[in-house]
């Protein structure tokens, strides 16, 4: 396991942002595979499937720091919530 220590990194710091890194490459091999369309769903403008994971990714981001503003630190019911608010976004968005 590599050492994050010089950048004050915790493993879970680390392990996000490879997610991150890991979506954005399955990302572009689709898009190289399965070139993307636009569509217009519930949100009513056209979006990619780029779009709309940036859509998610802050979705998620805003429904985790409203969770720890108003319910606390416990953010295992948050994560649900955002997997189901990516979901959505990406089935009707």
């Amino acid at each position: 396991m590599p050492d994050f220590a010089w950048m004050a990194w915790t493993w879970q710091t680390a392990l996000f942002f490879a997610v991150i890194a890991g979506l954005l490459a399955v990302m572009t091999a689709l898009a190289v595979w399965r070139p993307e369309t636009e569509t217009v769903g519930i949100l009513r403008i056209p979006t990619t499937r780029g779009d709309r994971l940036f859509l998610t990714l802050v979705g998620a981001a805003f429904i985790n720091l409203a969770w720890l503003g108003l319910v606390g630190p416990s953010l295992e019911w948050a994560l649900a919530l955002s997997l189901v608010y990516g979901a959505v976004m990406f089935r009707f968005a």
